[in-house]
């Protein structure tokens, strides 16, 4: 009943000829016939002898008359005349291993679900699995002649940029290009998509051709990327630790970078990195920040942030300092209140690190992978420097969903006050003073007790930060209104992967990317374009031949103006 769509004899064919290769249930004709058939030590009572089958296989091949009626196995949905050399026979088994090649109607089956499939339910899904192994012979050649090249172009925001980087292009040092005054250096944001990661999650890339998801393919391609885009800081997610410690530092030591590395707590195999150009940087601090904390329920996660400081060689007064910092926020959609306590976390850290004797912070640089959509309430925090929770539901924070299950609503505070991190995102020691000044004023005014404490409860629910941060990308395409996207698989394709900055003033209109009033020390003179959904769906999502990850990098040039 299970193969009843086939002839008797090529039933039998496929029970007693054909062996599954690598737990697969496809078999690709993609090499001579001997080395993909094993003979059973008998054959089938309708064959007296060995098929005589030419090692050298082509489209042009027919079964040999006795398989049977032509016409019948013709309408068993296999169509001969579209098969290139690299065809493939699917001959459904029960015994199939590789859940990377399940299709997708075997998604509950994987989940855990009970079989209660009956026989004639389990021949559909045989017809599906035949016509969708039909479908991706027919699209092989097309997906091929693509080989998974993806243009993306550089937008510049100056001319002088575009000059620079022109010569930049042509082996010139950056000191000849008459610009003194300027220290000029590019930022990578790039999630590898961890191995580990990858192979626990394989429901997400189930349109990948499984070998390009091995780590021994996936890797000469990232680094390839890092080569041709030659960022001068490369700030990088689910860097597996294994991996790291065995190729990725030294590969990228190799290049001229200098590595600082954050494995995530709790046992977990990757973490954050922040790689930069000894021959542009040298390193002031290195601050790594762990989000997980034992006597506090809500930081149960393992997350991680790295935050390091970093002083240009060249251009720049003695005291110049950059500080970069990298995360890889909680990916669970309904877990907000998680989210912002991890995002204040690494706020105070950059807050404790940046700032200058002045009394003002450094320029800062925020990359990373926040789990957050465009004008969700965390990304307009980050933006806008504040945000008012009261009331706004834990599952709309980072506006995965559109909508969301469940009704809870963000508590006020949203951390406990042992964390030691203000309610404006700064380590509390930090604000005693106030906190003191407040006490002797209430202690002048004993009348106006009940007022003092109202209105500190109705500021409790308001969140702040002290930069003015400005987002490299902006989201949608101006043409068409299309958004952006920056990582793409088989569940969703949208943007989470962002570049935050605090911007020079230095009296000049606001470039895309730049919404936010210019304040801070830099100016941003160019990104790497991003793409569609559509348009990554021309090259089969990603991962791809090319791209060997399933978030794209981003990268953007900025120039430091100093005060």
């Amino acid at each position: 009943g299970r193969h009843s769509m086939l002839p008797r004899h090529v039933q039998r064919l496929g029970k007693d000829w054909i062996t599954h290769w690598n737990g697969s249930q496809i078999l690709t004709f993609n090499s001579p016939v001997s080395s993909c058939m094993r003979w059973a030590g008998h054959y089938p009572p309708w064959a007296s002898f060995p098929l005589p089958i030419s090692a050298d296989f082509s489209a042009n091949w027919r079964f040999p008359p006795f398989f049977g009626p032509w016409r019948q196995f013709q309408n068993s949905y296999w169509h001969l005349d579209n098969y290139t050399q690299s065809c493939c026979f699917h001959l459904p088994s029960p015994s199939m291993k590789s859940e990377g090649e399940e299709p997708l109607t075997k998604k509950r089956r994987l989940s855990g679900q009970d079989d209660t499939s009956t026989p004639e339910q389990e021949t559909n899904l045989s017809n599906q699995k035949e016509v969708s192994c039909l479908s991706v012979a027919q699209n092989e050649e097309k997906r091929d002649s693509k080989k998974g090249t993806i243009k993306r172009h550089w937008e510049y925001f100056c001319q002088q940029s575009k000059t620079m980087k022109i010569a930049k292009n042509k082996g010139s040092d950056q000191s000849s290009t008459g610009s003194e005054a300027t220290f000029d250096f590019t930022v990578m944001s790039y999630n590898i998509l961890s191995q580990s990661l990858l192979e626990g999650n394989s429901h997400l890339y189930k349109h990948c051709r499984q070998r390009l998801l091995f780590w021994t393919y996936r890797f000469p391609n990232i680094l390839q990327e890092i080569k041709e885009l030659d960022a001068d800081v490369l700030c990088l997610q689910e860097v597996q630790e294994d991996h790291y410690r065995t190729e990725i530092k030294s590969s990228l030591e190799s290049l001229g970078y200098h590595c600082k590395y954050k494995v995530r707590t709790g046992r977990k195999p990757d973490g954050c990195a922040i790689c930069f150009k000894t021959s542009k940087f040298s390193l002031i601090s290195s601050n790594p920040v762990e989000f997980f904390r034992r006597d506090i329920p809500l930081l149960d996660r393992d997350n991680v942030g790295l935050v390091l400081l970093l002083q240009p060689r060249f251009h720049c007064k003695a005291n110049a300092a950059i500080c970069i910092a990298n995360t890889h926020l909680l990916y669970n959609p309904r877990r907000g209140d998680i989210k912002l306590t991890q995002l204040a976390m690494l706020l105070a850290e950059i807050a404790s690190v940046a700032p200058q004797k002045d009394g003002s912070f450094c320029p800062i640089i925020i990359c990373g992978d926040f789990n957050s959509v465009p004008g969700s309430p965390l990304y307009r925090f980050i933006k806008e420097g504040k945000l008012n929770y009261e009331g706004l539901a834990i599952g709309k924070v980072s506006g995965q969903e559109q909508f969301p299950r469940g009704q809870r609503i963000l508590s006020i505070p949203i951390w406990p006050k042992k964390l030691g991190i203000s309610q404006n995102c700064v380590y509390e020691i930090k604000q005693q003073h106030k906190e003191e000044n407040a006490e002797k004023l209430e202690a002048a005014e004993p009348d106006n007790t009940q007022e003092i404490v109202i209105a500190s409860e109705k500021l409790s629910s308001k969140l702040r930060h002290h930069f003015k941060l400005s987002s490299v990308y902006s989201h949608y395409f101006p043409e068409t209104g299309i958004p952006e996207v920056t990582t793409c698989h088989s569940r969703s394709a949208v943007t989470v992967d962002y570049i935050f900055y605090s911007a020079a003033n230095d009296g000049t209109a606001a470039q895309p990317g730049e919404e936010d009033s210019f304040c801070g020390g830099l100016k941003l003179l160019g990104r790497l374009a991003l793409l569609t959904e559509k348009d990554l769906w021309t090259v089969n999502g990603l991962p791809n031949e090319k791209n060997s990850s399933d978030h794209l990098p981003l990268l953007a040039e900025f120039r430091l103006i100093e005060r």
